[in-house]
């Protein structure tokens, strides 16, 4: 396309042939529309000619950013450029989003493991699928490098694209609050947006619960989704639901309008109930069944805990709600086994003594995973945490109390630090632990997994919490290559070879 053609975006200045877009200037491709906007310490516009040396032809900035750049470079120019960098991306791309059935998944828990079980039923119903998270990024089965949960506009635009190039038919994204505020999903409409759960995390960015409810909530409105599927067991999920009527539920208690009632423990039952007026209405019953018509899907997971239930009956019904042209019996077949392997997601990785590794960085989901251990664990359970520097601090001594009362030993050490000094945030969890719980503090990570490994028992659990799939920790800006699976692996054979 040409860049005159996004003239009601932006001024324009000159003109040009348009074959891409990239916010990065070491990404550039000839024919690219180069985005750059004001950062936190530097403009991304002195980086436009490089840019231009690289093939760029044209540059997408504000007016600040414009004076930056050489004349006889063609501009773009918006105040402020980042609103208009998705509508932009999506132009020059096609708009490709609106040849896929796309599925978006937030809240603070819960969303990795629910975006893979999405994509495990989607892959069981033989679809093509992109999927784009904090774990994965592949599209359409080809694995994709990503720096953040969710891209920035210009390459999730990209991204989208390759995807229907592919042949693509299906997007599962999760998508963070940061990207919400930000606007990075921008103008993308989900066919179904789904929610898990909130709880207490980012309030270094959102500084309140209802700040940080109040971006996740955005994701429901009209312009970002056409239909929603909440669990409504979660507090923050019944009020999103009571301003979303139209919307499905999903949830152990029943509730007004449609939705899915889920009954059973790892082997569990979805029962279709009520919201028979909602037919081919957003969030409306799938397929527009008669209310005395009550599909029941019969649904496994072994993934551990009742909150793996939650998220397996979440992605069931989000399935479910995008009325996918499949029969009926290949629906019951796709959701019979929802159990994907998810990096770092209570990832076991031995079995005696058993140890697993998981993303759990907040009190509640730390809480969720011990007490589903606990009901599986003989022997005593030995967890392995800390938390990251220079987030919320509030969060810290209810994580440390948490761990402390659902644990028989806390082995308290670093996350990653960032800036902060780690003793610091070792004291701020070391603040609420008390009780019986042994409390073993060691900063240097790999010790702290190989001391507690070195203490278990057969019949004990050890779970390293915190990190998950991570393979770099960050130390006072120094990259230091950790991988909690690595560790806990070679602590392991050097239990095995003692």
């Amino acid at each position: 396309m040409k860049l005159s053609e996004l003239a009601d975006l932006a001024e324009i200045r000159g003109d040009a042939e348009l074959s891409g877009i990239a916010s990065d200037n070491r990404k550039i491709a000839p024919g690219d529309l180069f985005a750059a906007v004001p950062g936190e310490h530097v403009h991304g516009a002195r980086f436009a000619m490089d840019a231009v040396q690289r093939g760029a032809a044209a540059v997408l900035t504000d007016p600040t950013g414009a004076s930056l750049v050489d004349s006889g470079v063609p501009l773009a120019i918006a105040d402020p450029v980042a609103p208009m960098i998705g509508e932009a991306s999506a132009r020059i791309f096609g708009h490709p989003s609106a040849q896929l059935t796309s599925f978006a998944v937030t809240g603070t828990n819960g969303k990795t493991t629910t975006t893979f079980m999405i994509d495990e039923i989607l892959a069981r119903l033989g679809r093509t699928r992109g999927l784009i998270g904090t774990v994965t990024l592949r599209i359409a089965g080809d694995d994709v490098s990503a720096e953040l949960t969710t891209p920035q506009p210009a390459d999730l635009q990209r991204l989208l694209a390759r995807l229907r190039d592919a042949g693509g038919t299906e997007l599962v994204m999760e998508v963070s609050s940061h990207a919400l505020s930000q606007g990075r999903t921008d103008p993308v409409r989900f066919t179904v947006a789904g929610f898990t759960n909130l709880t207490q995390d980012h309030l270094d960015f959102h500084h309140t619960l209802e700040d940080y409810f109040a971006a996740k909530a955005t994701l429901f409105e009209e312009n970002k989704s056409e239909r929603a599927v909440i669990w409504t067991d979660d507090p923050w999920g019944a009020r999103l639901a009571d301003r979303h009527p139209t919307a499905r539920w999903v949830g152990r208690n029943p509730r007004p309008g449609p939705g899915w009632l889920v009954s059973g423990g790892q082997s569990f039952t979805l029962t279709e109930q009520g919201g028979a007026e909602q037919t081919g209405e957003p969030g409306g019953v799938a397929g527009g069944e008669s209310s005395d018509t009550r599909r029941t899907f019969s649904c496994h997971t072994d993934l551990p805990g009742d909150f793996n239930v939650a998220n397996a009956a979440l992605a069931a019904a989000m399935v479910l709600a995008a009325d996918l042209e499949v029969g009926e019996e290949e629906l019951a077949a796709a959701l019979a086994e929802i159990s994907p392997a998810v990096p770092g997601r209570m990832e076991v990785v031995s079995e005696s003594p058993r140890v697993v590794v998981d993303f759990a960085h907040n009190a509640e989901a730390l809480e969720l995973a011990i007490t589903s251990l606990r009901e599986t664990c003989p022997g005593r359970i030995i967890t392995v945490t800390g938390s990251a520097g220079d987030r919320d601090r509030g969060k810290r001594p209810i994580m440390g109390r948490v761990v402390a009362e659902n644990s028989d030993v806390f082995y308290l050490t670093d996350d990653d630090p960032h800036g902060e000094d780690p003793a610091v945030i070792r004291a701020d969890i070391a603040a609420g632990v008390s009780g019986p719980c042994r409390l073993v503090e060691i900063g240097d990570r790999a010790r702290a997994i190989a001391a507690a490994i070195a203490e278990a028992g057969p019949d004990d659990t050890v779970f390293i919490a915190g990190r998950g799939h991570e393979q770099v920790q960050d130390m006072a800006g120094t990259p230091v290559e950790l991988d909690d699976r690595v560790e806990a692996r070679r602590a392991l054979g050097e239990k095995t070879d003692d």
